[in-house]
């Protein structure tokens, strides 16, 4: 008897069937004497559409809200049948006894392998693979220490319980809110309340008023100081009283008050999780949170010199301690080695800053594997990533920073006056990095500078006097890494205390996610980059201003995330979590319905939709290029703002179809992309 191995993409697969000596069979798995490897390609199953339970459902009609099906069906996705088809046929066969579930060990990799199952029948035994790394020996390791698949049951139902929430809530609030304004609008579990986000800093940002402020900074013997008041205020809001203080001090000597010095050092950083990877990319690469995501999966999966991306942890378990220093060894041949060489002659030790069991669930943090790395064989992008990775390793091994702070109090008639300095005692795992002397205790009016020791009571010299004026600054705009760490710690938006703490562990949305939902905001034409800078489009600020109030708060999805993780370690049933996901729903339908919130969509593009008329509006899409797309729900019109070529765009030829084929009489014509060729073959048609 054989058992078969099911993987979640087909490079994942053909790699486990070459460890398991298993050769190719056709297109769809691999077989061996003991093995048959197939996989999936991603979802091969997904949620059924809303009309496979009743026909008006087919219809976006605000009568037909809410949609609450009893019990949500699956179905096949039709472009990847042929492989749910031949694993239904693997499964059936009479050879098989057993299944192991080697999909991403995770709660999306959990669901895609479960509702596979489900629906081509499986009923055997089944086991699970779990592993954080794509190398041979951790593959090998995995199968001699296979888990009863059975352990991972709460996953499966957290995950499918997921899965449920975005359809229900999704898809009802978009059809309520579609159908009450009569305009393609989409809302969302976690891409309202993330939406909402950008949205109220921007509102931040406009309301700001920006101030007129003077500081007063004095030129001495090979350094600055700043006026500081005794409360601590360096700034004057009144230009007369900063003049009052320079005429009080012109022509007098500085005289040392106060010297304050104190070595202090700063711990190496924690570990990468995905999030914080993905904003690490973002500030130093420019990378997306899409982008990071799909160049760490190729380290991951094809390269195997990283472990598992998809994981919100920063920590290490005991287990791997003696594997560090042949990670270490495995990029030595890098422009780290100096430092690694360093490392290698101590024993590693990290302590519980690095290596707590506690602080990891499903999977440990992203550092490299004992895969040895060949540089040579990684793209641009890919290698820049691995780079981050592995410096990031290589610092949370290393020493801590450790330096003297300087802080001198000087006297100028009776005002004081302040300089801050650093004096660097070991750079540690800094030195990875360069030390920046101005990023240690920073202070927007009082800079970090080189400074050497005075003595209590010394005289200095001042050379010059200089007011300097400045404005305050609005709240800046959100990047997309900015914006994955408001996501990550959604707590600070929420006012319940007892919901503020819990929600810490999680945010809104994973880890696994979030990018996809940032994806989803520009897609929908709901936000746009500005440089690095998110900014919303007029739709999205109107839709925030539409979506009732419950859903883009972030409390809701919050709680939501947390009653989740509750179901995956088995401390909620999901059935109780799925009512109350129905009762919210319909308490969100119902609000949308008796709104009086007006939607006026600010047509800015001076152009109507040459297919129903209504005003276009001008957006950018991620890339910067100007786009004008319909508003109507019905319609869907798109097309690039400053094409002057003649010829249809493929979205044009897609919504043509979509006419043709509700009314043209030939249905599957290929030739005719427009309405106006559709209604000359008509007239053609009438004068035969």
């Amino acid at each position: 008897m054989k058992s078969v191995v099911l993987a979640e993409k087909p490079s994942v697969g053909k790699e486990l069937a070459r460890i398991l000596k298993c050769s190719p069979r056709g297109k769809s798995c691999c077989e061996g004497d003991n093995y048959i490897v197939t996989w999936a390609m991603g979802h091969l199953v997904e949620l059924a559409d809303p009309g496979s339970y009743y026909d008006e459902w087919n219809s976006w009609k605000m009568e037909t809200l809410p949609m609450l099906p009893d019990k949500m069906k699956l179905k096949v996705i039709g472009k990847t049948g042929f492989q749910f088809t031949a694993i239904k046929n693997i499964f059936n066969r009479q050879d098989v006894n057993n299944l192991i579930i080697a999909t991403d060990a995770g709660r999306e990799g959990e669901l895609v392998a479960r509702w596979i199952m489900k629906l081509a029948g499986w009923k055997k035994n089944f086991q699970r693979l779990w592993i954080s790394s794509q190398t041979d020996k951790a593959i090998k390791d995995g199968f001699s220490g296979l888990k009863d698949g059975r352990r991972y049951d709460n996953l499966f139902r957290a995950a499918e319980c997921r899965a449920e929430a975005d359809w229900i809530v999704g898809l009802n609030v978009t059809r309520a809110l579609s159908c009450r304004y009569d305009a393609k609008l989409s809302a969302g579990r976690v891409q309202t309340p993330t939406l909402a986000m950008i949205v109220n800093r921007e509102s931040e940002i406009k309301m700001f008023k920006s101030r007129p402020y003077w500081t007063i900074g004095v030129d001495l013997d090979g350094f600055k100081a700043v006026w500081q008041a005794k409360n601590g205020q360096t700034r004057f809001f009144n230009q007369s009283d900063a003049g009052a203080i320079v005429e009080k001090i012109n022509g007098k000597n500085a005289f040392v008050k106060e010297v304050d010095v104190k070595e202090k050092s700063d711990l190496p950083p924690l570990a990468f999780n995905l999030n914080d990877l993905q904003r690490e990319a973002n500030k130093v690469l420019g990378f997306s949170a899409k982008q990071t995501l799909n160049v760490l999966q190729g380290l991951y999966e094809r390269h195997k010199i990283v472990t598992y991306p998809r994981t919100d942890s920063r920590h290490l378990t005991t287990d791997m301690l003696p594997t560090l220093k042949d990670r270490l060894k495995a990029i030595e041949n890098s422009q780290f080695s100096g430092k690694i060489r360093e490392l290698l002659k101590n024993e590693i030790n990290s302590g519980k800053r690095l290596i707590d069991d506690a602080k990891v669930s499903d999977h440990h943090a992203i550092i490299p594997t004992e895969e040895p790395v060949r540089l040579e064989k990684l793209s641009r992008e890919e290698k820049i990533l691995w780079e981050i990775i592995a410096k990031r390793f290589i610092a949370v091994l290393s020493n801590p920073y450790r330096y003297k702070s300087v802080k001198l109090v000087l006297d100028i008639n009776g005002e004081s006056f302040v300089s801050k300095g650093v004096e660097v005692v070991d750079p540690g795992w800094k030195s990875l990095y360069g030390v920046n002397i101005t990023e240690v205790e920073e202070d927007e009016d009082i800079p970090t500078q080189n400074l050497k020791i005075f003595q209590k009571g010394e005289e200095i010299n001042v050379k010059r006097v200089n007011i300097l004026q400045g404005l305050t600054k609005p709240p800046a705009r959100y990047t997309e890494g900015a914006l994955l760490e408001a996501m990550e710690n959604a707590g600070k938006f929420i006012d319940d205390k007892a919901l503020k703490e819990s929600i810490q562990k999680g945010g809104i949305g994973t880890p696994a996610t979030r990018a996809d939902i940032i994806e989803k905001l520009f897609s929908n034409y709901y936000i746009e980059k500005n440089g690095k800078e998110l900014v919303p489009t007029p739709q999205g600020m109107e839709l925030v201003g539409l979506v009732p109030e419950l859903l883009r708060s972030p409390e809701l999805t919050a709680e939501w995330e947390i009653r989740l993780n509750a179901i995956s370690e088995g401390k909620e049933l999901n059935n109780l979590f799925s009512k109350d996901i129905r009762d919210k729903t319909k308490e969100l339908v119902e609000q949308v319905k008796n709104s009086t919130v007006k939607y006026e969509p600010k047509a800015n593009s001076r152009e109507n939709c040459p297919y129903c008329g209504k005003p276009l509006i001008s957006n950018k899409d991620k890339k910067g290029r100007k786009i004008l797309i319909c508003p109507s729900k019905s319609c869907g019109y798109e097309r690039d703002q400053f094409n002057d070529n003649d010829s249809p765009t493929n979205k044009e030829k897609q919504i043509a179809r979509k006419y043709m084929n509700k009314y043209g009489a030939n249905k599957n014509s290929k030739e005719t992309f427009t309405l106006g060729d559709m209604l000359k073959a008509k007239m053609e048609i009438k004068k035969e």
